[in-house]
């Protein structure tokens, strides 16, 4: 792929709470129609749409697609669970790249419920019974907890134990994403937060509270990729490129290394980071602004270090220097992140995606990281997906 890919156009809605949002064909189409008015070009202009989402039927995208327009062209349905917006994106990328089309447009949403994700199937293998098991053999499974909040904490438990930091370390980030959330009018969670308060929220499982768990969360985002010629032939914005992405899924290590950070997916975002930094030449000490899938604060935590913004070991000192977040060596999550903005699982790629091209562009308003041109997104999926995106402002 040789090809320089733009992102041209963004839009996404806000994010609600279950309940309180339109039905998904309603969400996607209104992110669909910002991302193209963003753009400044029609729906007959794209040649591909791909559309994720985790929580509907088959052929949801073209649901919500229909209500921009009915022009034949491929609608392709991704799942790859909370990846998924970044594997539309993903593969948008490389229809771009590859010559096979000019323009592409990468959508995701959801609509959910509350409560801890469940799955949609009990009749048949579900898709984590490998990593239930491997978790299950590593700490023991405990009925009463939700099984990702198992997960996290338990990866929580294990670098306790390697790298003995506080337990409080981990809820200090619950309040920086919530001080970020408070700058961002599309996150559901903007009230700000103490670290007394997250830690007297109710555990969920140590040492996860509440206020360290994301929310269940609707909503919609997307993307317009274009080629460079495309842009320069119909006059658009060509100040973000992508400059490097690359996807992992698990190998072996994953299951057989007796430590739950890597079933988790620290070795995905390790690898994926490793190849996005060969690919544009760069290192993670360049990067001045990062999106990341804090979807527990034990991920953002481990993500820290399998992205290379700080050494294995030296997360908690990270954290404590205030170098995660404005004035610090690397704003993490302007946005918010997962935690504070919310976690629509097919939208939340796209809105990651949203966030840096804005930041990149210099419109995200009272959370702009001043001078910011280069911009890291990294979303993981468990069963398992992980795929790392580096953005370059012109």
């Amino acid at each position: 792929m040789t090809r320089k890919v733009h992102v041209v156009g963004v839009g996404m809605i806000p994010f609600t709470k279950p309940g309180a949002s339109g039905p998904y064909p309603a969400m996607g189409a209104m992110a669909a129609r910002a991302a193209l008015a963003d753009a400044g070009i029609g729906y007959g202009l794209v040649a591909q749409a791909y559309a994720g989402y985790v929580y509907g039927d088959s052929t949801c995208g073209q649901a919500a697609l229909y209500e921009v327009g009915m022009t034949g062209i491929p609608v392709v349905n991704v799942n790859n669970n909370c990846a998924t917006g970044s594997t539309a994106l993903f593969l948008a990328r490389q229809a771009v790249a590859s010559g096979a089309v000019e323009c592409a447009l990468a959508l995701g949403f959801e609509q959910m419920v509350p409560g801890a994700l469940k799955g949609a199937c009990e009749d048949r293998p579900a898709p984590l019974a490998r990593f239930v098991d491997a978790m299950n053999a590593h700490q023991g499974l405990d009925p009463a907890a939700p099984l990702a909040a198992q997960l996290f904490g338990g990866a929580a438990r294990d670098y306790l134990r390697e790298h003995g930091i506080r337990p409080d370390t981990f809820a200090r980030i619950s309040v920086k994403a919530r001080q970020h959330a408070a700058r961002n009018p599309m996150a559901l969670l903007r009230k700000t937060v103490t670290l007394d308060e997250v830690m007297a929220s109710p555990t969920v499982f140590f040492p996860l509270t509440r206020l360290q768990c994301c929310p269940p969360t609707c909503g919609a985002a997307a993307a317009v990729l274009c080629s460079a010629d495309f842009a320069r032939r119909h006059g658009l914005d060509q100040r973000v490129t992508i400059a490097a992405q690359a996807m992992t899924t698990d190998t072996a290590a994953s299951f057989d290394s007796g430590d739950l950070r890597r079933l988790v997916g620290y070795g995905m975002a390790r690898e994926a980071a490793a190849r996005v930094y060969e690919e544009a030449g760069i290192g993670p000490e360049d990067l001045d602004v990062v999106e990341l899938h804090d979807c527990f604060t034990a991920n953002e935590l481990i993500s820290y270090e399998a992205l290379g913004l700080t050494p294995e070991g030296t997360a908690e000192r990270f954290i404590l220097d205030g170098d995660n977040t404005y004035g610090g060596r690397i704003v993490t999550n302007p946005s918010g992140g997962l935690l504070s903005k919310g976690h629509p699982l097919g939208a939340t790629g796209l809105a990651q995606c949203a966030e840096l091209t804005w930041q990149l562009r210099g419109q995200a308003e009272q959370r702009q990281v001043e001078g910011a041109r280069l911009a890291l997104q990294h979303n993981l999926g468990l069963g398992g997906a992980c795929v790392v995106t580096l953005y370059q402002a012109a």
